[in-house]
C-alpha cells in the first residue's frame, strides 16, 4: 500500500502585527483507494450541521461542498471563471443592469430535475431571511426572473462587481427540500433562528457525492451521487467523476490520534494541518510520499479595538515590533513557513502590496525592545521600571501605565489549546514573553476552540486572540468583511471591531467597482 502525504501551505499572520506564512496542512492519501471502491477521510472534528445556512466551522462546509454546488467556480490553476451548474458564462446586458444565466441539464441527489426555480429560490431565501455570510453578496438584487426551467435572469439594483465572483459561486438548494422549512420559519417570532435550527439529516445536493448514513461521534458515509451532472463529462479541462463509489469521514479528535491512522491504513487521506514536528518521522515511511503546496489563508493576531488601551495603534505597533516572525517560522514551524506584512497572500500578485511597514523585520530581540519602548514612550506610556533604563541599556519592563496615568492591567491572549494547534499555542506563549520583557502585562490562554470562536465572534469578550482566515478568494473582497465597520456585530466578520468611515468608503466603492 502506497500512501500520499499531501501538504498544503497555511499563511499565518497578524492583524497589521505578526504575520507570518504556514505551510502546515497536511493531508494523507493512499494512492489504492483511488481504485478501491471507497475512500476513507480523516478529520480532527465531525461536522457541526448539514444545514447549509448554519454551517461555519470548516467541517461542515468541508463534507457540504461535496453535495451543494455552485452556478460558477474558479479553476485552481488559472483562476479563470468555469461554468458548473450553468451551462456558459453570465451574458451581461448593460440597458437593463442584468446578467443571464443559461443553466446545464442536471438533477437533484433523489432524481428530481434542477430548474431556474432553484436557483430563484436560493437567492430570493437569502434576502428574505439575510442568512448570516450570504446575504451581503445577494442584498443588490432587485429581482430574479426565470423565464424559462434552464433560464435565470438577476436584475441588479447598482453595479456590483462581487455579483460574479461571490453571488454566482452560491451554492444552490432545493426547492422541494427547503419550501415547507422556509414557510414555517416565516411564521415564527424569529425568522432566521428557525431557519438556521432547522435540523437536516439528509440534504438534497446536486455534488457528486449524498449522504448515505451518518454516526455522530465516529463517521459519515458519502455514496456516489449516481444523478451527477458531470460524471464522465470534461468540464474546465477535467474529465469528471466520481472514480469511487463513496467517502467514509472518519474523526480522530486529535492529529496524534489521525497520523496513527494513517499510518497503520486505516485511512487514506488526513484532510486536516499536519504539524512540522510529524515530518521526520513519516518521511521515514517508504509508503508515505509527501507534496507541498501554498494554500491561500492566513492566521493572524488580532486585538478588541473596540476598548481601550487596544484601540491605540502605538500599542498595537509596538507589539507588532515585538513579536519576531522569523523566530516563530524557525522554530515553532520548523522552517515550513513564510513571513507576511499584509492580509493578501503574496501569491495573489494583482493584488497584493509588498509596499508595507514591515515592524521590527531584521531587529535583534534587544532592538526591538528599544524600538517599542520609543513607540510607547512617545505616545504617552510609562513605567515603574522602564525597559529601557536611562543609559540605553535593555532591562525587564514593570510596571507599565497607560497614557492617563493608570496602570495597564494584565490581558489575555486567547489561543486554541496545543491539541488543537500547537503552533497557535505555541504562538501565543512566546509572544507572551516577548510583550513581558517590554513590561507589557501579556498572558496566553489556550482555550477549547468552540469556546474560544464564541467568546470572539458572538461575545465579543476579550482583549486578544489567535485566529485564522482560510480559503481567501482572488478577489479580495474579504478584506470588506473582515474590517467593514457594519460587520462588527454578533457572529460578523470584524471580529476585532474596527471601525474607520475612509476604509468603509473604499471598500464599498471597491466592491461596486465593475
Amino acid at each position: 500500500m502506497r500512501r500520499i502525504l499531501s501538504k498544503h501551505v497555511f499563511i499565518c499572520t497578524t492583524l497589521l502585527f505578526f504575520m507570518i506564512a504556514i505551510f502546515g496542512c497536511v493531508g494523507l492519501v493512499d494512492s489504492n483507494a483511488m481504485a478501491a471502491s471507497i475512500m476513507k477521510i480523516g478529520m480532527k472534528e465531525e461536522p457541526k450541521t448539514l444545514n447549509i445556512w448554519l454551517a461555519r466551522d470548516r467541517w461542515s462546509l468541508r463534507v457540504l461542498s461535496h453535495i451543494y454546488q455552485p452556478l460558477f467556480y474558479r479553476d485552481p490553476k488559472t483562476q479563470d471563471r468555469v461554468p458548473w451548474l450553468a451551462a456558459a458564462l453570465p451574458v451581461y446586458d448593460a440597458d437593463t443592469l442584468s446578467y443571464t444565466v443559461k443553466l446545464r441539464p442536471a438533477k437533484w441527489s433523489d432524481g428530481s430535475e434542477l430548474t431556474s426555480e432553484d436557483v430563484a429560490f436560493t437567492g430570493n431565501l437569502i434576502k428574505e431571511f439575510k442568512v448570516p455570510r450570504r446575504y451581503a453578496y445577494w442584498k443588490f438584487i432587485k429581482k430574479i426572473e426565470t423565464p424559462d426551467s434552464r433560464t435565470v435572469k438577476f436584475h441588479l439594483k447598482r453595479p456590483m462587481a462581487v455579483f460574479l465572483d461571490r453571488t454566482l459561486t452560491t451554492p444552490i438548494v432545493q426547492k422541494k427540500q427547503w419550501a415547507k422549512v422556509v414557510e414555517q420559519a416565516r411564521g415564527k417570532e424569529k425568522p432566521l433562528a428557525s431557519l438556521l435550527k432547522h435540523k437536516i439529516e439528509k440534504p438534497v445536493g446536486s455534488g457528486p457525492f449524498a449522504i448515505k448514513e451518518q454516526r455522530q461521534g465516529a463517521y459519515l458515509f458519502l455514496e456516489k451521487n449516481k444523478y451527477f451532472f458531470g460524471a464522465g463529462k470534461k468540464i474546465g479541462g477535467r474529465v469528471l467523476g466520481p472514480f469511487i463509489n463513496g467517502i467514509i469521514f472518519k474523526f480522530y479528535g486529535t492529529s496524534d490520534a489521525a497520523v496513527l491512522a494513517i499510518k497503520k491504513g486505516s485511512i487514506d487521506m488526513y484532510w486536516w494541518g499536519i504539524e512540522a514536528g510529524y515530518l521526520e518521522d513519516l518521511k521515514k515511511d517508504k509508503d508515505i510520499q509527501l507534496f507541498f503546496n501554498e494554500r491561500s489563508a492566513l492566521y493572524y493576531m488580532g486585538f478588541n479595538v473596540r476598548k481601550p488601551p487596544f484601540n491605540d495603534p502605538n500599542l498595537r505597533q509596538a507589539i507588532a515590533t515585538l513579536v519576531d516572525k522569523d523566530f516563530i517560522i524557525t522554530r515553532i514551524r520548523q522552517g515550513h513557513g513564510i513571513k507576511m506584512i499584509s492580509i493578501i497572500p503574496p501569491g495573489n500578485r494583482f493584488y497584493h502590496c509588498p509596499d508595507l511597514p514591515a515592524y521590527g523585520d531584521g531587529l535583534t530581540r534587544q532592538e526591538r525592545i528599544r524600538k517599542a519602548y520609543g513607540i510607547l514612550h512617545k505616545a504617552g506610556y510609562s513605567w515603574k521600571v522602564p525597559p529601557v533604563d536611562s543609559s540605553g541599556k535593555v532591562v525587564k519592563g514593570q510596571g507599565m501605565l497607560l497614557p492617563g496615568g493608570q496602570p495597564m492591567e494584565k490581558f489575555m491572549i486567547l489561543t486554541p489549546p496545543a491539541d488543537y494547534d500547537p503552533a497557535r499555542a505555541m504562538s501565543g506563549m512566546i509572544i507572551q514573553e516577548w510583550l513581558k520583557e517590554a513590561g507589557i502585562p501579556a498572558s496566553s490562554k489556550p482555550m477549547a476552540f468552540k469556546s474560544l470562536v464564541e467568546q470572539v465572534s458572538v461575545r465579543h469578550d476579550f482583549d486578544a486572540f489567535i485566529l485564522g482566515y482560510g480559503r481567501l478568494s482572488l478577489d479580495p473582497d474579504y478584506l470588506r468583511k473582515f474590517f467593514h465597520s457594519s460587520r462588527d456585530k454578533k457572529r460578523g466578520g470584524n471580529k476585532a471591531g474596527y471601525k474607520n468611515p475612509e476604509f468603509d468608503r473604499i471598500a464599498d466603492a471597491s466592491a461596486r467597482m465593475m
